[in-house]
């Protein structure tokens, strides 16, 4: 499941696109200002950003090029009213992928988003570990280790947010029957077939450190 940060300081808009994304099996964290958005970021890897540029205390253009410097390459889209030449330049100089304009159509965003994601999607990797998107395969040592599906789609989270916490009740998302218990078994397994380490932050989830 791809995580998106929304940055939107319209309350009736960001539910709308919240509800809409989250209808096409996306995650979605709604943040109301440039402060809490980058708050967000430190703690959790997201795979796009949604960002308006009139927002309070940080705004859209100075929260992405602050992420740009700091060597984040999450993908962003500016979701904004602003429509001058100039706005549209100072987007992509700060690092955008694209600059949708305020009033859009919804099947349009769905297709960006769509399209870019997929376009991102590849190999991560973890030591000798390599996990491959598109297909769901994790292989070790080069060769392909069977893991079940739950299992996997968990681990890559945990890739996707290495060495930051992973809350547990994210993970129970992931699961048909979520339980304390049921995840303890699921992350034995993980760190039984890969041969990794994965903590466990008592209370709070579990972390995958890097290597």
């Amino acid at each position: 499941m791809y995580s998106i940060l929304l940055l939107e300081d319209d309350e009736i808009l960001s539910q709308t696109i919240k509800e809409l994304l989250e209808s096409e099996n996306y995650r979605v964290v709604i943040a109301k200002n440039g402060n809490i958005a980058l708050d967000l970021t430190f703690e959790t890897q997201f795979d796009l950003y949604l960002l308006d540029v009139n927002v309070p205390f940080l705004n859209g253009f100075d929260f992405l090029e602050e992420l740009r410097d700091s060597g984040d390459t999450t993908p962003a889209f500016f979701i904004t009213a602003l429509r001058d030449i100039d706005s549209l330049s100072r987007g992509f100089k700060v690092g955008a992928d694209d600059y949708i304009k305020k009033p859009f159509d919804f099947d349009e965003l769905l297709i960006r988003i769509g399209a870019k994601l997929k376009l991102d999607e590849g190999i991560l990797a973890y030591g000798d570990i390599e996990y491959k998107v598109a297909t769901d395969e994790i292989k070790k040592d080069g060769k392909t280790v069977e893991i079940p599906l739950v299992d996997k789609h968990i681990f890559l989270l945990f890739l996707k947010n290495i060495d930051k916490i992973v809350d547990k009740n994210r993970l129970f998302e992931m699961m048909e029957k979520p339980t304390d218990l049921a995840l303890r078994v699921h992350i034995s397994k993980i760190k039984r077939l890969l041969s990794i380490d994965i903590a466990n932050i008592r209370g709070v989830g579990y972390k995958l450190e890097k290597i």
